[in-house]
């Protein structure tokens, strides 16, 4: 069984809040997770770069990538993982959209 059958799940805004293109953080539990719409899709992740734990939502979002400010380094919205450098991979959250709400999952999906 995943954690994702197991964990809670927080509601944080209404899906019209997270426009396309843009992120918010939402502080569950004890970590600050960062909401991406991408196309009408949603993605959550920690909001902590694996490189030097900076903040990702203070980076740029465009065109589904996410750019860390302090060194550039890049990650895929839709996957999480890195694209320069390579071989990396954001902590990914469960998430779902219910009622026009987001719900975003207690604990980090297992990878």
């Amino acid at each position: 069984m995943s954690q994702a059958n197991v964990c809670k799940f927080i509601d944080v805004c209404a899906s019209d809040d997270v426009w396309i293109g843009e992120m918010l953080v939402f502080d569950v539990g004890q970590r600050e997770v960062l909401v991406m719409n991408v196309q009408g899709e949603f993605h959550a992740y920690d909001n902590v770069c694996p490189h030097q734990s900076v903040p990702l939502a203070e980076g740029s979002f465009e065109d589904g990538v996410l750019t860390c400010r302090a060194h550039q380094w890049t990650f895929d919205a839709r996957s999480g993982c890195s694209i320069n450098p390579s071989a990396e991979r954001l902590t990914k959250y469960p998430i779902r959209i219910e009622n026009n709400r987001v719900l975003l999952g207690d604990s980090p999906l297992d990878t």
